[in-house]
Protein backbone atom coordinates (compact mmCIF):
# COMPACT_ATOMS: atom_id res chain seq x y z
CA UNK A 1 0.00 0.00 0.00
CA UNK A 2 1.07 3.60 -0.36
CA UNK A 3 0.72 6.37 2.12
CA UNK A 4 -1.33 9.46 1.35
CA UNK A 5 0.02 11.65 4.16
CA UNK A 6 -0.26 15.11 2.68
CA UNK A 7 -3.63 15.15 0.95
CA UNK A 8 -6.30 17.44 2.31
CA UNK A 9 -9.56 16.91 0.42
CA UNK A 10 -10.59 20.50 1.08
CA UNK A 11 -7.46 22.06 -0.38
CA UNK A 12 -4.75 20.65 -2.64
CA UNK A 13 -2.27 23.29 -1.51
CA UNK A 14 1.00 22.04 -0.08
CA UNK A 15 2.03 22.59 3.54
CA UNK A 16 3.97 25.78 3.95
CA UNK A 17 1.64 28.00 1.89
CA UNK A 18 0.75 30.21 4.88
CA UNK A 19 -2.32 28.17 5.65
CA UNK A 20 -3.21 28.44 9.37
CA UNK A 21 -3.94 24.72 9.42
CA UNK A 22 -0.21 24.14 9.11
CA UNK A 23 0.30 25.85 12.47
CA UNK A 24 -1.97 23.38 14.24
CA UNK A 25 -0.70 20.04 15.57
CA UNK A 26 -0.79 17.54 12.72
CA UNK A 27 -2.65 14.25 13.11
CA UNK A 28 -3.21 11.25 10.86
CA UNK A 29 -6.08 8.79 10.61
CA UNK A 30 -4.63 5.25 10.45
CA UNK A 31 -6.35 2.54 8.44
CA UNK A 32 -5.14 -1.05 8.23
CA UNK A 33 -6.23 -3.35 5.43
CA UNK A 34 -6.18 -7.07 6.13
CA UNK A 35 -4.25 -8.72 3.32
CA UNK A 36 -3.77 -12.45 3.72
CA UNK A 37 -1.63 -14.03 1.00
CA UNK A 38 -4.10 -16.77 0.15
CA UNK A 39 -7.30 -14.72 0.27
CA UNK A 40 -6.71 -11.11 -0.79
CA UNK A 41 -9.85 -8.98 -1.18
CA UNK A 42 -10.92 -7.48 -4.46
CA UNK A 43 -9.63 -3.98 -5.10
CA UNK A 44 -13.14 -2.55 -5.37
CA UNK A 45 -14.27 -4.10 -2.09
CA UNK A 46 -11.14 -2.76 -0.39
CA UNK A 47 -11.87 0.77 -1.62
CA UNK A 48 -15.50 0.60 -0.57
CA UNK A 49 -14.66 -0.84 2.83
CA UNK A 50 -12.00 1.81 3.50
CA UNK A 51 -14.53 4.53 2.65
CA UNK A 52 -17.14 2.96 4.94
CA UNK A 53 -14.54 2.70 7.71
CA UNK A 54 -13.90 6.46 7.50
CA UNK A 55 -17.63 7.19 7.67
CA UNK A 56 -18.04 4.78 10.57
CA UNK A 57 -15.47 6.48 12.75
CA UNK A 58 -16.68 9.97 11.79
CA UNK A 59 -20.16 9.08 13.04
CA UNK A 60 -19.22 6.92 16.02
CA UNK A 61 -20.46 8.24 19.36
CA UNK A 62 -16.91 8.09 20.70
CA UNK A 63 -15.91 10.64 18.04
CA UNK A 64 -18.65 13.13 18.89
CA UNK A 65 -19.35 15.58 21.67
CA UNK A 66 -17.41 14.58 24.75
CA UNK A 67 -16.61 11.08 23.51
CA UNK A 68 -13.23 9.53 24.23
CA UNK A 69 -12.02 10.08 20.65
CA UNK A 70 -13.69 13.45 20.10
CA UNK A 71 -10.72 15.69 20.94
CA UNK A 72 -8.42 13.77 18.61
CA UNK A 73 -11.04 13.82 15.86
CA UNK A 74 -11.43 17.59 16.21
CA UNK A 75 -7.68 18.17 16.20
CA UNK A 76 -7.32 15.98 13.12
CA UNK A 77 -10.05 17.78 11.20
CA UNK A 78 -8.87 21.24 12.26
CA UNK A 79 -5.47 20.64 10.64
CA UNK A 80 -4.78 19.04 7.27
CA UNK A 81 -6.75 15.87 6.73
CA UNK A 82 -4.27 13.01 6.51
CA UNK A 83 -4.91 9.29 6.12
CA UNK A 84 -2.40 6.44 5.96
CA UNK A 85 -3.32 2.97 4.76
CA UNK A 86 -1.13 0.09 5.94
CA UNK A 87 -1.47 -3.65 5.46
CA UNK A 88 -1.41 -6.56 7.90
CA UNK A 89 -1.85 -10.31 7.94
CA UNK A 90 -1.83 -13.12 10.47
CA UNK A 91 -0.43 -12.16 13.86
CA UNK A 92 0.03 -8.55 12.76
CA UNK A 93 -3.67 -8.25 12.03
CA UNK A 94 -4.59 -9.83 15.35
CA UNK A 95 -2.34 -7.39 17.25
CA UNK A 96 -3.83 -4.44 15.37
CA UNK A 97 -7.25 -5.68 16.45
CA UNK A 98 -6.26 -5.35 20.09
CA UNK A 99 -5.81 -1.58 19.74
CA UNK A 100 -8.78 0.76 20.14
CA UNK A 101 -10.51 1.10 16.80
CA UNK A 102 -13.31 -0.21 14.59
CA UNK A 103 -13.17 -3.08 12.10
CA UNK A 104 -15.40 -2.79 9.04
CA UNK A 105 -16.06 -5.77 6.79
CA UNK A 106 -16.73 -5.61 3.08
CA UNK A 107 -19.89 -6.65 1.32
CA UNK A 108 -18.51 -9.17 -1.19
CA UNK A 109 -19.59 -12.77 -0.47
CA UNK A 110 -16.16 -14.27 -1.21
CA UNK A 111 -13.09 -13.11 0.74
CA UNK A 112 -14.62 -9.79 1.86
CA UNK A 113 -12.25 -6.96 2.65
CA UNK A 114 -11.55 -6.07 6.26
CA UNK A 115 -10.34 -2.62 7.26
CA UNK A 116 -9.65 -1.47 10.82
CA UNK A 117 -9.72 2.28 11.41
CA UNK A 118 -8.21 3.90 14.48
CA UNK A 119 -8.74 7.30 16.11
CA UNK A 120 -6.33 9.96 14.84
CA UNK A 121 -2.80 10.01 16.24
CA UNK A 122 0.02 12.58 16.07
CA UNK A 123 2.22 12.21 13.00
CA UNK A 124 5.09 11.04 15.18
CA UNK A 125 2.95 9.10 17.67
CA UNK A 126 2.32 5.77 15.97
CA UNK A 127 1.79 2.80 18.31
CA UNK A 128 4.54 0.26 17.69
CA UNK A 129 2.11 -2.43 16.50
CA UNK A 130 0.95 -0.07 13.74
CA UNK A 131 4.24 1.64 13.01
CA UNK A 132 5.88 -1.62 11.98
CA UNK A 133 3.19 -2.49 9.43
CA UNK A 134 4.12 -2.19 5.77
CA UNK A 135 2.95 0.82 3.80
CA UNK A 136 4.33 -0.13 0.40
CA UNK A 137 5.06 -3.23 -1.63
CA UNK A 138 1.63 -4.78 -2.13
CA UNK A 139 -0.95 -4.25 -4.86
CA UNK A 140 -4.43 -5.52 -5.56
CA UNK A 141 -5.38 -6.44 -9.08
CA UNK A 142 -8.02 -4.37 -10.82
CA UNK A 143 -11.43 -6.02 -11.01
CA UNK A 144 -14.64 -5.47 -12.91
CA UNK A 145 -16.11 -3.47 -10.05
CA UNK A 146 -19.52 -5.11 -10.00
CA UNK A 147 -22.83 -4.18 -11.63
CA UNK A 148 -23.90 -0.57 -12.15
CA UNK A 149 -25.01 0.87 -8.80
CA UNK A 150 -28.69 1.63 -8.28
CA UNK A 151 -29.62 5.33 -8.52
CA UNK A 152 -30.19 5.39 -4.75
CA UNK A 153 -26.63 4.23 -3.94
CA UNK A 154 -23.91 6.84 -3.29
CA UNK A 155 -20.99 6.38 -5.67
CA UNK A 156 -17.34 7.36 -5.30
CA UNK A 157 -16.23 7.90 -8.89
CA UNK A 158 -12.50 7.50 -9.54
CA UNK A 159 -10.67 9.43 -12.24
CA UNK A 160 -10.21 7.10 -15.23
CA UNK A 161 -7.11 8.99 -16.35
CA UNK A 162 -5.06 8.29 -13.21
CA UNK A 163 -3.17 5.20 -12.13
CA UNK A 164 -3.10 4.77 -8.35
CA UNK A 165 -1.94 1.94 -6.13
CA UNK A 166 -4.61 0.24 -4.04
CA UNK A 167 -3.48 2.03 -0.87
CA UNK A 168 -3.54 5.43 -2.53
CA UNK A 169 -6.97 4.71 -3.99
CA UNK A 170 -8.28 3.54 -0.59
CA UNK A 171 -7.17 6.81 0.99
CA UNK A 172 -8.74 8.82 -1.83
CA UNK A 173 -12.01 6.91 -1.51
CA UNK A 174 -11.98 7.72 2.19
CA UNK A 175 -11.46 11.40 1.38
CA UNK A 176 -14.40 11.33 -1.04
CA UNK A 177 -16.69 9.71 1.50
CA UNK A 178 -15.65 12.29 4.09
CA UNK A 179 -16.41 15.19 1.74
CA UNK A 180 -19.86 13.75 1.05
CA UNK A 181 -20.46 13.34 4.80
CA UNK A 182 -19.53 16.95 5.47
CA UNK A 183 -21.83 18.18 2.70
CA UNK A 184 -24.93 16.24 3.78
CA UNK A 185 -27.72 17.58 6.00
CA UNK A 186 -28.07 15.78 9.32
CA UNK A 187 -31.18 13.84 8.25
CA UNK A 188 -29.37 12.42 5.23
CA UNK A 189 -26.36 11.54 7.36
CA UNK A 190 -28.57 9.57 9.71
CA UNK A 191 -30.26 7.78 6.83
CA UNK A 192 -26.88 6.82 5.37
CA UNK A 193 -25.69 5.60 8.74
CA UNK A 194 -28.85 3.53 9.20
CA UNK A 195 -28.10 1.90 5.84
CA UNK A 196 -24.65 0.86 7.12
CA UNK A 197 -23.07 3.42 4.79
CA UNK A 198 -23.96 1.55 1.63
CA UNK A 199 -21.86 2.91 -1.23
CA UNK A 200 -20.05 1.92 -4.39
CA UNK A 201 -16.61 2.76 -5.74
CA UNK A 202 -16.29 2.74 -9.51
CA UNK A 203 -13.91 4.04 -12.15
CA UNK A 204 -15.81 6.55 -14.27
CA UNK A 205 -15.78 6.43 -18.04
CA UNK A 206 -13.95 9.39 -19.61
CA UNK A 207 -17.24 10.85 -20.81
CA UNK A 208 -18.91 10.45 -17.43
CA UNK A 209 -15.87 11.95 -15.69
CA UNK A 210 -16.14 15.13 -17.78
CA UNK A 211 -19.78 15.50 -16.76
CA UNK A 212 -18.99 14.83 -13.12
CA UNK A 213 -16.29 17.52 -13.12
CA UNK A 214 -18.94 20.02 -14.20
CA UNK A 215 -21.55 18.80 -11.71
CA UNK A 216 -20.41 20.69 -8.61
CA UNK A 217 -20.35 17.48 -6.56
CA UNK A 218 -17.63 17.11 -3.89
CA UNK A 219 -14.24 16.73 -5.54
CA UNK A 220 -11.02 15.42 -4.01
CA UNK A 221 -7.80 17.00 -5.27
CA UNK A 222 -4.43 15.59 -4.32
CA UNK A 223 -1.48 17.54 -2.95
CA UNK A 224 0.84 15.59 -5.21
CA UNK A 225 3.30 14.27 -2.65
CA UNK A 226 2.95 10.64 -3.76
CA UNK A 227 2.25 8.96 -7.09
CA UNK A 228 0.36 11.71 -8.93
CA UNK A 229 0.75 15.37 -9.88
CA UNK A 230 -0.26 18.17 -7.48
CA UNK A 231 -3.86 19.25 -7.86
CA UNK A 232 -4.93 16.03 -9.58
CA UNK A 233 -8.65 15.34 -9.28
CA UNK A 234 -8.94 11.82 -7.91
CA UNK A 235 -12.49 11.14 -6.68
CA UNK A 236 -15.91 12.73 -7.05
CA UNK A 237 -18.50 11.85 -4.40
CA UNK A 238 -21.94 11.40 -5.93
CA UNK A 239 -24.52 11.08 -3.17
CA UNK A 240 -28.16 11.26 -4.33
CA UNK A 241 -29.00 13.79 -1.62
CA UNK A 242 -26.41 16.19 -3.04
CA UNK A 243 -28.17 16.23 -6.41
CA UNK A 244 -31.49 17.52 -5.06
Amino acid sequence: MTTDPNTDPRDPGAPGDDDPRDEAPQFVLPLVLRLERATPPSRTDALETAARAVLTILSDERSLGEGEWAAAMRDWQDARIRKVVRRARGAEWRKAGELAGITVTGTRPDDPAEVRVFPPIPLDGWPKDLAKLQVSGTELEADAGGPPPAPSVPVLWLNPHLSMSAGKACAQAGHGAQLAWWALPEADREAWRAADFTLAARVATPQAWRALLASGLPLVQDAGFTEIAPGSATVIADHPALRR
